[in-house]
């Protein structure tokens, strides 16, 4: 995938799309539902100046549960809804291992493990991983936490494979504790991927509006060019997220029908996480 990548260079239509998507953030009216939380006014958050930490919290994450138990977690949302953002800003102030599924396949691919080999496999012939498995290898990586709390991200993505991950935490005895559901505006998402560009050999992701580089087209960090996958434009990602409700809609009422989802609204990083630490707050001592 990554070598599709292209070169991205900022332009003035760049800009002019910016300016729309911040117009189109200060119209958006924070959603309710029973199980949405932390209404905040969002036209009155995007007027504030941005800070990278809009939620105070210690210099130590916190580890220690009120229930003594550690939390498990599955983060959802669309693609380009932040979850990335959110999971970095949760172990800052909280001691919780994120478990990436993609990145747990590609590390077992390479280390040639026995899981590792069959998806290779699979990969080689064009075919899906076997959803058997994608849960065996994140069984392994959560007996390997020890007893931490845990952030699940990239699994699942279906009803089938919802289920499938909760017979095997069943099995262990570590059954999910909370559904965390990132609900951002539709046009948000949209303009959020037509303005992403990013630094393939570390996978550093910048966005013209919210988190730019410092100097136009470079990473900050080597200075090497930025590039722009050719597929993040409106109408590709429209079907993508259309794909993504068709499958998502199912597994939300499933978390939501078992009473461990809940759903933060907002259309940027900036208002949504105030409302996870919040969430989260609640549950660490």
């Amino acid at each position: 995938m990554l070598s599709t990548l292209r070169t991205l260079r900022p332009h003035q239509h760049g800009r002019k799309a910016a300016a729309q998507a911040r117009a189109q953030a200060r119209e958006y009216q924070g959603t309710t539902s029973p199980e949405h939380v932390g209404d905040v006014d969002a036209a009155h958050a995007l007027q504030q100046p941005p800070h990278p930490h809009p939620q105070p919290h210690p210099q130590q994450p916190r580890s220690v549960t009120r229930s003594g138990v550690p939390l498990r977690m599955l983060i959802l949302g669309a693609p380009g809804a932040g979850k990335g953002t959110q999971s970095g800003r949760i172990r800052e102030c909280f001691d919780v291992a994120a478990v990436s599924s993609g990145d747990v396949l590609r590390r077992n691919i390479a280390g040639q493990t026995a899981a590792g080999r069959r998806a290779q496999e699979a990969v080689a012939r064009g075919a899906l991983v076997g959803d058997d498995v994608v849960v065996e290898l994140i069984r392994t990586e959560l007996d390997a936490l020890g007893g931490r709390s845990w952030l699940l991200d990239g699994f699942p993505r279906t009803l089938v494979q919802a289920r499938a991950l909760d017979a095997m935490l069943a099995a262990t005895g570590q059954p999910l504790t909370a559904v965390i559901n990132l609900d951002v505006p539709e046009s948000v998402i949209l303009q959020r991927i037509v303005e992403r560009y990013v630094h393939v050999p570390s996978g550093r992701v910048y966005n013209l509006t919210y988190n730019p580089p410092r100097v136009a087209g470079v990473d900050d960090v080597t200075g090497e060019p930025l590039e722009h996958r050719p597929d993040d434009n409106p109408e590709v990602f429209r079907r993508r997220l259309e794909l993504y409700h068709a499958q998502t809609a199912p597994l939300l009422e499933y978390y939501r029908a078992a009473g461990v989802l809940t759903s933060f609204s907002g259309p940027t990083s900036d208002i949504i996480y105030p409302q996870i630490h919040g969430f989260l707050d609640q549950r660490f001592e």
